[in-house]
């Protein structure tokens, strides 16, 4: 099963410290287009979570974890019923 970082426990870490994205920017020190990545539940550099994990004083499990990739497991699934739709007509 492929799998996939998910930020959601940052997300949520920052609603409850009453901070906003522009705030974990300027204080982890970390671009906007890393931001952005986050924000996409995008592959980002160790560099840029230990930067995050170290300005919110958290573990690395704390803000990211792993999680299926079932909009993968959807489109296989898909294509699959796309293809003996084909094969019967």
């Amino acid at each position: 099963m492929k799998r996939k970082m998910s930020y959601k426990k940052l997300w949520k870490l920052l609603i409850d410290r009453d901070m906003k994205r522009t705030d974990l920017l300027k204080n982890a020190g970390i671009s906007s287009s890393s931001l952005a990545k986050l924000g996409k539940d995008e592959n980002v550099t160790t560099d840029v979570l230990l930067r995050i994990c170290d300005s919110l004083d958290v573990e690395l499990n704390e803000i990211a974890e792993t999680v299926p990739c079932e909009e993968v497991s959807a489109e296989v699934r898909s294509d699959a019923g796309r293809s003996r739709t084909r094969l019967r007509q």
